[in-house]
């Protein structure tokens, strides 16, 4: 199971949204978007590498993602399933039905369940 911290998630979907990039281009988006120095930068790619979460490749120190946002999510979502309802779904599913959907938004909700 992987376990990604916030600051992580947060190069990890520079990541996804630019494929491929060199860790100084991540440096830059980070200092713009995050306010984030290069030092700050460096050591949280370094991290997801150890992680086996990125891949860095030369020349360039050219970096991708090993791993989708849809498999963080699903990872995400259960970790929190358990922590908050004991791992229960239909709990979690519940609490969200409480919080007085549009027709709209139950409509869809019971498309996608049919769908399975």
């Amino acid at each position: 199971m992987i376990k990604l911290f916030d600051s992580e998630l947060k190069i990890m979907e520079l990541l996804w949204r630019e494929g491929a990039v060199s860790a100084k281009q991540i440096s830059i988006l980070a200092s713009g978007e995050i306010g984030w120095n290069k030092n700050t930068t460096y050591t949280v790619i370094k991290k997801l590498i150890e992680k086996n979460v990125v891949k860095r490749e030369e020349p360039g120190f050219v970096c991708s993602a090993l791993i989708g946002r849809d498999e963080v999510q699903r990872e995400e979502t259960n970790r929190l399933i358990e922590k908050l309802w004991g791992g229960s779904k239909k709990a979690f599913f519940a609490a969200f039905v409480d919080e007085h959907l549009s027709q709209d938004e139950i409509d869809e909700l019971k498309s996608l369940i049919e769908k399975r």
